[in-house]
């Protein structure tokens, strides 16, 4: 099936790039860009409010802080991701509590972040991995019976739905990502979303060095303020999380052709998925019904009894692959997590505090289901703009099959 050339970078975000530019950055002839970016993103995940961020991880820590995050406090997570969620709750002066995954979908397992649930637990923080939702009405119904506010890391997923719902609007607060291999990019970036007000306050406050004047729906202190020596600039702490012009210009583009990115992901998993059809020991992540995966990568479980995941991946690249990316290591198996020293520049007190101290606190086994899969996942790129190539991919990939079914 021949499909036409997606260009990521389009017209649109070279107009808004321009535009910023002519402004010089002068106040007095502000383009309104980051507000424009912020109304369109919440617009596209149907909530009533964005703050957009310097990156999805600075996101992280304002919607921590927003929901309530404070020291002595545990955050539920899974450990199949990259760290920068557990990173983002010790940052938040909280620790974080890993909860295992299911194995068919990899995502975070209710079942088990009921096990982790103790007074001390004030969020639950569900990864949406690889572009799927985990299953969020069970998670809304534990929050709501053990009073606790739900982060929704989307940093992985957009436009992806489950039982019709945009991911990203379903949880109090969302965290999504605009890093250089997400499927929208600024370069660098990210947006917190929520329907609440309040929130919305809280995290604009945060992220914006706590300046009294800023809120859901203003992003800056004006020049009345600064111009005022009677102004008090700073009401809580804060830091300065802000997206800048240049990189909101960008992101606002890339919304006004966001679904065509999202779809050359879709249709390249898919296409990768039918060559694999037949093949037991390839198990790609499943997408439960009612579910819109959005593939910002495609995780398939390798689950032969002797063929080794380095010598799998070696067969493919010599065959002309781009290469297989692994599943991250598990959040509590970094050495900063594993190392008796803690390296943790003054954190590890946050644990000990919690944990009452003893080594070691995330022992092997924590996790079980998250400790096999995260060795037997393969992860395919997604993100062929030149559709020749994707093609080109998936026979290279039948033929990896191929070979060791012989």
């Amino acid at each position: 099936m021949k499909k036409a050339l997606v260009r990521r970078i389009g017209e649109a975000e070279r107009k808004y790039v321009e535009e910023v530019l002519a402004s010089d950055f002068s106040n007095s002839r502000n383009t309104n860009i980051l507000r424009r970016f912020e109304d369109a993103f919440a617009k596209k995940i149907g909530t009533k409010y964005a703050i957009a961020h310097v990156n999805g991880t600075t996101t992280l820590h304002s919607a921590l802080f927003a929901a309530g995050v404070r020291a002595g406090d545990e955050v539920i997570t899974t450990p199949l991701t990259m760290s920068s969620p557990a990173l983002s709750i010790l940052q938040a002066d909280a620790a974080p509590v890993f909860a295992d995954v299911i194995e068919d979908t990899l995502q975070i397992d209710p079942a088990s972040i009921e096990q982790r649930i103790t007074p001390h637990t004030k969020a639950i923080m569900p990864i949406a991995l690889y572009g799927l939702s985990p299953d969020m009405d069970a998670i809304m119904a534990l929050a709501k019976k053990h009073n606790l506010i739900v982060i929704e890391d989307a940093a992985e997923t957009f436009l992806s739905k489950y039982k019709g719902r945009m991911v990203g609007s379903l949880g109090h607060l969302s965290s999504f990502s605009l890093q250089a291999t997400k499927h929208i990019t600024a370069g660098e970036g990210g947006v917190v979303c929520t329907d609440d007000p309040e929130l919305a306050d809280r995290v604009r406050k945060f992220s914006v060095l706590g300046y009294s004047t800023v809120s859901a729906t203003v992003g800056k202190i004006t020049k009345d303020d600064i111009q005022n020596p009677d102004f008090e600039r700073h009401v809580q702490l804060g830091y300065n999380y802000r997206m800048p012009e240049l990189c909101a210009a960008v992101a606002l583009g890339q919304l006004e052709h966001a679904e065509e990115l999202v779809e050359r992901r879709m249709d390249a998993a898919s296409l990768f998925i039918e060559a694999m059809r037949g093949c037991e020991w390839l198990k790609p992540q499943v997408t439960p019904e009612g579910y819109v995966n959005s593939y910002w990568a495609l995780a398939v479980r390798l689950v032969h009894p002797t063929l080794a995941w380095k010598d799998f991946r070696k067969k493919f690249m010599e065959l002309g692959g781009d290469g297989i990316y692994a599943a991250w290591k598990l959040s509590y198996q970094e050495p900063m997590f594993r190392e008796s020293t803690r390296n943790f520049s003054g954190k590890e007190n946050i644990l000990e505090a919690v944990h009452k101290g003893g080594l070691p606190i995330y022992p092997d086994g924590l996790c079980p289901v998250a400790e096999r899969v995260q060795k037997q996942i393969l992860s395919f790129k997604t993100n062929y703009w030149d559709w020749r190539r994707a093609e080109k991919q998936a026979e290279i990939l039948r033929k990896t099959i191929a070979f060791y079914a012989r």
